[in-house]
């Protein structure tokens, strides 16, 4: 075998994996890519091939359209409103239970028979 043969090999060697990304190249950098749009009037112009869907972000507010095209081509649009997920902090958790625990004690205890013990104490 020649040099130039071996450098050849290693050079095609070296093509092939520049050419074909590794597992981990094609896992980590996914990108989600949506599109944008103006109101409705710009989720209606949003070119799209037959049978196909996509959620389009609307611009103009905190609104996202889903778009359907059917076998022939044409479009719906629902439009849906964003809400923002309000995170619950552990303390409100933690004083929501208290209350529970604390009223469920009351009526364990007999809050009445607590008062009508405290009456009778008064009277003597």
């Amino acid at each position: 075998m020649y040099p130039y043969d071996t450098q050849n090999q290693l050079t095609q060697l070296l093509a092939q994996q520049i050419a074909q990304p590794t597992l981990n190249q094609t896992m980590f950098t996914q990108e989600v890519h949506t599109p944008k749009v103006s109101g409705r009037p710009g989720a209606e112009a949003f070119k799209m091939a037959a049978n196909s869907d996509v959620l389009l972000l609307d611009e103009t507010g905190p609104y996202v359209w889903f778009a359907k095209t059917d076998s022939a081509g044409y479009k719906t649009l629902v439009g849906y409103k964003i809400t923002e997920i309000e995170n619950t902090k552990p303390e409100d958790v933690y004083k929501s239970l208290e209350e529970r625990i604390s009223k469920l004690e009351e009526k364990l205890n007999g809050k009445s028979d607590l008062t009508n013990a405290k009456q009778r104490k008064s009277a003597e």
